[in-house]
């Protein structure tokens, strides 16, 4: 069984458990989601099955989205709704405040991930590692953040927010760095993904809702297929003379074709993903 589910994670659940799930309900080993969430977050987890999992390092590089709500006047030792209260302040934010300074996190920018992160050390995930209650040092990365609104105000101090980054930005430490902006405190009390690359939350399911299609025998309408999955990436046509070749891993000669990953098609089938590289096609990712 090939393709990608697009689950909707509730919190409370590790990505793990979801992959675990997903894997009973397909009856399909070859199984991996396409970027964790942290167990207190919820929303899109796309995970692929069978030989969709061949397609990772193409697609969990895309940007994603999502919507946060702001709480502001308090600090958590996990920057979120789970930690210990550990400083107030009693400062009041304005949402034309807010608003004006938000622009400052759009673009590239180094950000410190919270010791509670699902970043691995070690091969254990940092917030196992910070839980245990050893010491653990926060890992610094570049990220980006492509845009970042104000959605509306929930309450007093409390703000809900939309924003795309890159893969690997932490919602958690950009609401504090806004609070830290602001001059006061601030943790995400909420955060929805509700989107990963080409994957969004109109199209994803709950785990209760796959067994229910299983049990009715329409769990194959539930899968986008490799092919979709990766629309955004240019088509190329092979000669019909070129298809055996190609498929056997010979290059062949391409005109007027662009450096860069292709998807391959001949004799009318999807064959995979290509590489262009002076104007020559070689097949990296068979999927016929």
């Amino acid at each position: 069984m090939d393709g990608i589910v697009i689950v909707l994670k509730p919190p409370g659940l590790t990505s793990s458990n979801v992959v675990f799930d997903v894997r009973n309900i397909f009856d399909e080993k070859r199984a991996g989601h396409l970027g964790t969430l942290d167990p207190a977050a919820a929303g899109v987890l796309p995970v692929c099955l069978g030989r969709a999992t061949k397609l990772f390092d193409i697609l969990v590089d895309k940007d994603k989205e999502y919507v946060f709500e702001c709480a502001f006047g308090v600090r958590t030792d996990t920057q979120d709704a789970c930690g210990a209260v550990i400083a107030r302040d009693d400062r009041r934010i304005e949402k034309n405040r807010l608003v004006q300074i938000l622009p400052e996190f759009i673009g590239e920018q180094m950000q410190t991930a919270s010791i509670y992160s699902a970043l691995k050390v070690g091969g254990r995930r940092m917030y196992d590692i910070a839980r245990a209650g050893e010491e653990v040092e926060p890992k610094i990365r570049e990220i980006c953040v492509h845009d970042l609104e104000l959605v509306e105000q929930t309450g007093e101090n409390r703000f809900l927010l939309r924003a795309v980054c890159s893969r690997g930005t932490y919602v958690r430490a950009l609401c504090e760095s806004i609070a830290q902006r602001l001059g006061t405190l601030g943790y995400v009390s909420f955060l929805l993904r509700t989107r990963s690359g080409p994957f969004t939350s109109e199209r994803a399911y709950t785990i209760a809702e796959l067994e229910t299609a299983k049990t009715a025998g329409t769990l194959m309408q539930k899968l986008c297929s490799c092919e979709e999955a990766t629309a955004f990436l240019p088509a190329l046509v092979l000669d019909e003379d070129r298809v055996i070749p190609t498929k056997n891993g010979l290059e062949t000669h391409v005109r007027d074709a662009a450096d860069g990953l292709v998807r391959v098609y001949g004799a009318k089938v999807f064959l995979g993903i290509g590489e262009v590289k002076s104007a020559r096609v070689r097949l990296t990712i068979h999927l016929y």
